[in-house]
Parts: structure tokens; sequence; C-alpha cells
């Protein structure tokens, strides 16, 4: 075996073993509420018309971890300005009752207290406030990076403008494939590709709580998980098969708290803001 297959096989393992009560960082999840979504019709969520005609509401979640002194924000939902109004995008009407820094101010912080911004994959209702941390290093999937970096998405690259437009001074890392934000693997976001190139999933490890898993948008409700339907817009059908694999076994021999980031009723599977899982 090379050096380079050992290494990798080593850090798998330290992924996958459970912290110690003794080395377990000081870390706590809080959800953030970052919009809402009606659906009209769920049609588009699956290619083989599984819920054509379906009206759903869909919750757009985003999370806040602190690890130490530092915090990081998963996801940053829907655009701020959408607060108090709405907007109408094909089936999609969006809307926000309260931005992220408003609930973070409920937690005593600010924008600047945020270090990291972790994005699941490039769509709107998932970078909407990204650009109002752009202090903050951005960690996002290789592909979505170089998407986004060609100029083909014009609304999404000025919400990440700050790190991936050209001549750009914002810090980021592109992730391959997996990335242990803290380097104690206690957060470590999960390459899942297939809705978008570069789509990510993130893995949480609480002392108390135990391991929970954020979907991203792998899943967007719970009849996915069973019917394996995938949405028409996502851009890889065979990796998304793949990253369906990947994630359930996963989160199956981890024991974890799956949360579907758009699901209503997966939002108690975490205490109510401003409590904190730990």
């Amino acid at each position: 075996m090379t050096k380079k297959l050992i290494l990798a096989a080593l850090s798998a393992c330290v992924f996958a073993t459970p912290l110690s009560a003794q080395d377990a960082p000081d870390i706590e999840l809080w959800r953030l509420d970052c919009g809402i979504i009606q659906l009209s019709d769920a049609a588009p969520f699956s290619d083989t018309h599984l819920w054509d005609g379906d009206e759903r509401t869909l919750t757009d979640s985003c999370y806040l971890i602190r690890h130490g002194d530092q915090h990081m924000l998963w996801d940053t939902g829907l655009p701020s300005a959408l607060k108090g109004t709405s907007a109408t995008q094909w089936v999609f009407t969006l809307s926000v009752e309260r931005t992220i820094t408003e609930q973070l101010a409920d937690l005593g912080l600010t924008p600047e207290d945020i270090d990291f911004v972790g994005i699941s994959h490039y769509h709107n209702d998932h970078i909407g406030q990204a650009s109002e941390f752009a202090h903050a290093k951005l960690l996002i999937g290789r592909g979505d990076a170089e998407a986004v970096a060609s100029g083909a998405m014009e609304e999404t690259r000025a919400q990440l403008a700050p790190w991936l437009a050209e001549g750009a001074e914002g810090e980021v890392t592109r992730i391959g494939m997996d990335h242990d934000v803290f380097q104690d693997g206690s957060v470590v976001i999960k390459g899942m590709p297939g809705h978008t190139p570069g789509h990510s999933t993130l893995l949480v490890r609480l002392p108390e709580t135990g391991d929970v898993m954020l979907t991203g948008d792998l899943y967007h409700f719970e009849e996915q998980v069973e019917n394996k339907g995938i949405p028409v817009f996502n851009t890889n059908r065979a990796d998304t098969l793949a990253s369906f694999h990947r994630f359930d076994q996963m989160a199956e021999n981890l024991g974890a708290t799956v949360i579907i980031q758009h699901d209503p009723r997966h939002i108690d599977r975490l205490p109510a803001f401003p409590e904190s899982a730990k």
C-alpha cells in the first residue's frame, strides 16, 4: 500500500471513530430559520413523476456551530432582502421572517464572529445571505466553486463574489471530497455530488447528542429517502444515486440523527432556537 493510501485510510478511521468524553471538543449546534418555500407543484422533485401536482411547504434551514471560540455557518438561506415580502419563481414562493444576523444577535453574536461559512451547494436558497459574512473563510465543493467562477450563474456569482469573483480577496477552501473543518473529526464536510457538481453534506459529532448529519439538498423531504426521487434539476443522476448510497450507509453505521434541511417534520430533531444541541 502506498504512503498516500495509508494516510487516506488512517484519516478515514479518525473521522469514523467516536470522540471520547475526555477528548470531545466544546461544541454546540443551533438550527436557524432561513426562510420558507411554498411549492405549488412538487413535480420537479422527481424525474419519474412521483409527486406531480403535489403542493408542499418546505423549510429553509441554516445551522450555526460553535467549536470552542470559533463559529461556523452551514448554509445561509434565502436573501435577507426577502424579509417582509415574498417572491415567486417557477413553482417556488419564497419568504424570510428573520435574517441570520438578527438571529445571531439573540445569541450575542455579530457577523464578524463567524469564522467559516460552509456551503452545501450553490443554489440561491443556500447562499442567499453569504455575502454578509465576506470576512469569513468560505468552504465549498470544488465542482460548485468552478461552476460559479465560470460566470454561468450571474445571481449565484454575486452572492459568492467576495470569494469567487475575479480578483476576489476572500479566503476560500475548494473541497475535493471530504474536509475536516477543525482538524479533530468533530465537524466534517462530506462530498455528496449529484444535486450539483460539488454538493456536500455535513457531519457534526456532538458530545451529548451524538452524531448529526445535515443533508444539504441530497434529500428535500422524507419521501425521497424511501422512493429515491431525483429532482429534474440535479446535475448528475448517477452521482446522486451514489451519494444516496454513501449517505444512507454512513448514517446507519454511525447511528446518526439525520436532518433533512428542507423538511419541516425534521425541525424538532434539534432543540428550538435559541436552545442548542450539545
